[in-house]
């Protein structure tokens, strides 16, 4: 696969299944995400498992829009997933988890598969016009968050 769009990374001192759990969770990435405002599972599917799918809800500012994701990699040091808007890709959204001294380190990564015809119509529906450098703020943002929520978590532990 090419490089990624958007990149970071953060380690954690929390163990990587409880990272696991919380990069897996909808509702938990809802309160940790940046545009990602929540989401459900469909066809029956009641957790991360490769194959499953899940309706997206995102925000910006005033904006909301949908996608539909299918999990393409659900095991304990990746979950990824392909998010479809009208039927066609147009992004992967991976996160890596790898065990460090103290924890682990989590990497979120980002790839924009839009055709390049549907990249204006994404961007009036989102209100962002470069969408890796927005992608790459809200990477940082969000495992800002994911640091804290785990640590906190692995604290209580």
């Amino acid at each position: 696969m090419s490089d990624p769009d958007a990149r970071a990374s953060v380690d954690v001192a929390a163990p990587a299944a409880r990272v696991y759990e919380l990069v897996s969770d909808l509702a938990g990435m809802a309160r940790l995400a940046q545009e990602y405002s929540g989401g459900r599972w469909l066809g029956g599917a009641t957790g991360p498992e490769v194959g499953a799918r899940f309706r997206g809800t995102n925000r910006r500012g005033a904006r909301l829009w949908t996608t539909v994701a299918t999990v393409t990699d659900a095991r304990p040091d990746r979950f990824a997933f392909v998010v479809r808007s009208l039927g066609m890709p147009v992004s992967r959204w991976q996160y890596d988890i790898e065990p460090v001294d103290g924890g682990c380190r989590v990497t979120e990564s980002t790839w924009d598969l839009r055709p390049a015809w549907f990249v204006p119509l994404t961007a009036l529906a989102t209100g962002v016009r470069d969408r890796g450098t927005q992608n790459q703020a809200n990477i940082e943002a969000t495992l800002a968050r994911l640091k804290q929520a785990a640590e906190r978590s692995a604290d209580r532990a």
